[in-house]
């Protein structure tokens, strides 16, 4: 069984990618450079991916500062820092891009039917803080129904599937899953501020630093603070 899997390096998409493999999964990974402020995951992604000894692995070029609108893609909209688990929790934060996960879904579904690959694994989570609408169910069951409507293989009767093993998963517990998996955490970049060096203080970190620190575990990742 082929698949193609959205690897930005973080925690979650090295996740589904090990899970991919465990399902029987024929790996091949895209990531995506839309000049991002956290550039530094590509990195990670190319890491991770060697480290998993997928099919092959892919990076798509193309610039979202274009248009900004997200701390991530305009250095002129400050990134939260600091910020409590309530606090992430009450709005849909400055991180959210607009209309990522459908640009990025439908890179991976022209990849998918190119190469005749009959799944597509996307590591979103509904039960994060951030809360961001293209990571929810009723989201991904609309894109199941674009996979379906706008290919040949859906209109022929083998609809390409959206793979979301962690959409109802809590932070510990993608962690628990990726420790049975053998996800090399160490690997794998969640920092949104671009440095070099993980901040430790922008909403990801906190989130991923809380749950390695619920599940009483050290994130091997190194932090500035």
């Amino acid at each position: 069984m082929k698949a193609v899997i959205l690897l930005s390096g973080g925690l979650d998409s090295s996740t589904i990618l090990y899970k991919a493999q465990a399902d029987g999964c024929e790996c091949h990974t895209i990531s995506f450079d839309y000049q991002q402020r956290h550039r530094r995951e590509l990195q990670s992604a190319l890491t991770v991916a060697k480290k998993a000894a997928i099919a092959k692995h892919q990076v798509v070029n193309f610039d979202l500062r274009l248009w900004g609108g997200s701390a991530l893609t305009d250095d002129a909209i400050d990134l939260p820092q600091e910020r409590s688990l309530d606090e992430m929790s009450q709005n849909i934060p400055v991180t959210y891009v607009p209309a990522r996960n459908t640009i990025f879904l439908s890179f991976a579904l022209g990849y998918a039917e190119a190469i005749a690959a009959e799944r597509v694994y996307i590591g979103v989570n509904a039960l994060d803080y951030s809360g961001y609408p293209d990571c929810r169910p009723d989201y991904i069951q609309a894109m199941q129904e674009v996979f379906r409507l706008g290919t040949k293989q859906g209109r022929e009767g083998q609809p390409i599937n959206i793979v979301t093993p962690l959409i109802n998963l809590k932070k510990t517990e993608i962690i628990q899953l990726g420790n049975q998996l053998g996800v090399p955490w160490e690997l794998t970049w969640s920092c949104y501020a671009g440095g070099d060096v993980a901040c430790g203080v922008c909403d990801s970190c906190r989130l991923r630093l809380a749950a390695f620190a619920e599940l009483g575990l050290v994130d091997p990742l190194a932090y500035a603070s």
